[in-house]
């Protein structure tokens, strides 16, 4: 079950869920490519996202990239801010559509903030992560709705690999 809690500020939102696994078994699935790769961004099926960076330290840099059907593809970038294995995750987010859409606004003005935090709940692992410095009521509720995703197939990856 998620708890959205998004206080009066729409550019900013928390979800909780419970998931199946250990907290060093769920932290390891947000620093590993060969598991990010299972469930980030894999919130519709033709998703196929790639990470053709990723450097899991304080100051290190991540690009992920998610090629769409139609020839195009997004990119998410960003620096970690905080990494504490295996209770905490901050990073910064940035979203950029590659080729840019003719007369179209960029997806994003500026980098918003995603904090990842795990706890143990008996052999399973609460995961709170709060979503920060968004541009507007649309980008959270799209936000929203990708990081809903996003943890409804990581709680299956991790289901199906005991």
């Amino acid at each position: 079950m998620s708890i959205i809690s998004s206080h009066v500020d729409p550019t900013s939102f928390e979800l909780r869920r419970i998931l199946p696994a250990s907290r060093d078994r769920v932290f390891a699935a947000w620093i590993k490519k060969e598991q990010l790769e299972q469930w980030m961004c894999k919130d519709s099926p033709s998703h196929q996202a790639e990470y053709v960076e990723l450097n899991v330290r304080e100051g290190g840099r991540y690009v992920i990239e998610i090629k769409m059907p139609e020839g195009y593809l997004y990119r998410g970038s960003g620096i970690f801010q905080e990494v504490r294995a295996p209770e905490k995750l901050v990073f910064t987010w940035f979203w950029e559509r590659v080729p840019a859409k003719e007369n179209d606004p960029p997806l994003q003005q500026r980098e918003s903030l995603v904090t990842v935090q795990l706890f143990e709940r008996g052999s399973s692992t609460e995961i709170v992560l709060t979503h920060e410095l968004l541009a507007n009521e649309t980008a959270r509720r799209d936000s929203v709705r990708g990081w809903e995703g996003c943890l409804a197939v990581l709680k299956t990856v991790l289901e199906s690999q005991p």
